[in-house]
């Protein structure tokens, strides 16, 4: 699974349904949601 941080939990936490993503100005990123309060959280950058 993907970490990223939660800016409303501040923490960082495991991404629920991590999914690869292209931003608008082509980089990659990676796109989640927060497992306690399903915040939409983005970890810019490719995974591993």
């Amino acid at each position: 699974m993907a970490e990223g941080y939660c800016v409303k939990c501040k923490a960082k936490q495991e991404m629920n349904n991590p999914q690869q993503v292209t931003l608008a100005n082509g980089k990659p990123a990676t796109k989640g949601q927060c497992p306690k309060c399903s915040t939409t959280m983005v970890r810019i950058g490719s995974s591993k």
